[in-house]
């Protein structure tokens, strides 16, 4: 076991984040694109050969003053990621991209909420150090609105797009479900797929998903992980006893889709915490195992353990596949003693590793008593 090096690592050289106050006027009503990196993810065939890198993920990244000034802790955690990013970029091992979670504001339906708080920490990863960086959308971005004509999803949708749109896949691709958030690309030997699971119950989205999965060359892409805002557990207050419309979609109609596929990490947010949840089940070719992280300390008022869902009933419907839960990392019942944090995710072959690194008071942040934890597929 290893102690964290960079968390508290200083860059000489770089300017330190400023956190000045705006002064927001009426709102533009006209989302700014997040400024792309000079060098965008690669095609798909030209990273072939690669097996060893690393990628950064985190989410929640909404602030209690946006539209007014820069999210403050957003820029402390971009801050130290920015680091992170610098010490890996001549080695062996380095940061190639970022995904979020969702919820980069605190309502994606203002155009100053994201132009003025949001966008200017992103830019400082793509444009400043030429990290491509991939969101998935939230609640809190495009609405709570299930159908996808809800006046409210549509505009956040739209503020969404606008902010993305030279970083995320552009209608027609093979890789992206037109007019969706919803997209996916290849790096090395891992593919990632994003989606909206505030629309988890979209057949058209869960098909796109399906047949993007029973396309993949597995030779190839070994490793498949997958990005969204809700968790399929939780023990946050929007999991424990609480069974959200989302969670019981991730559970019933999402997590055996990723069984079937064997999808090595899910990704989400939502939770303003972290935690990490082992399904191991059993199918036709043996035994395999499902990591599923909850990591929702970009910057959004920090939450605490509130409870152990209940998992009775998805263990029963899935006994078939003799599926085991084991809550491998529990937030603490403090909501202070869960910093702000990311996840670095090392790639070598088939064998990940996760470094989990707090930021600003949470230094030195080891929920696996150590700073990294290996994934044994």
């Amino acid at each position: 076991m290893r102690a964290c090096p960079l968390a508290g690592a200083l860059v000489i050289g770089r300017a330190a984040p400023v956190f000045a106050q705006v002064v927001a006027s009426a709102d533009t009503n006209t989302v700014i694109s997040i400024t792309p990196p000079r060098t965008p993810i690669p095609p798909e065939e030209s990273t072939r050969g690669i097996t060893k890198f690393s990628f950064i993920a985190y989410g929640d990244t909404r602030g209690a003053f946006d539209g007014t000034q820069l999210q403050y802790e957003h820029s402390l955690v971009m801050s130290s990621m920015l680091r992170t990013i610098g010490a890996r970029a001549n080695t062996n091992d380095p940061v190639k991209f970022v995904v979020q979670s969702g919820d980069a504001v605190t309502n994606g339906r203002s155009a100053n909420q994201l132009n003025v708080s949001y966008i200017p920490v992103i830019d400082r990863l793509t444009a400043g150090v030429n990290v491509p960086y991939f969101l998935a959308v939230g609640n809190h971005d495009v609405g709570t609105g299930t159908s996808l004509s809800d006046t409210a999803r549509q505009r956040g949708l739209q503020n969404y797009l606008a902010a993305n749109a030279k970083l995320i896949p552009p209608n027609g691709s093979p890789r992206r479900l037109d007019g969706y958030p919803t997209y996916a690309f290849g790096y090395g030997n891992t593919f990632v797929l994003i989606f909206d699971s505030i629309i988890a119950s979209d057949t058209t989205q869960y098909e796109w998903m399906r047949k993007q999965l029973e396309g993949l060359d597995r030779r190839r892409y070994v490793n498949v992980v997958v990005v969204c805002h809700h968790p399929a557990f939780s023990s946050g207050p929007h999991g424990a006893a609480t069974v959200e419309a989302q969670t019981a979609t991730m559970r019933e109609r999402y997590m055996p889709l990723f069984r079937a596929h064997h999808v090595r990490l899910l990704l989400t947010g939502h939770e303003h915490l972290f935690e990490h949840w082992v399904e191991r089940y059993h199918d036709a070719t043996g035994e395999h195992r499902l990591d599923e992280l909850v990591s929702g300390g970009g910057g959004a008022p920090l939450y605490g353990y509130q409870g152990e869902p209940n998992t009775r009933g998805y263990l029963v419907a899935n006994s078939a596949s003799n599926v085991r839960l084991e809550h491998l990392v529990k937030p603490a019942i403090d909501p202070g003693a869960n910093p702000y944090h990311y996840v670095v995710v090392h790639v070598d072959g088939s064998r990940i590793d996760l470094e989990v690194v707090g930021v600003y008071w949470g230094v030195g942040f080891q929920p696996y008593r150590s700073a990294t934890v290996h994934i044994d597929p």
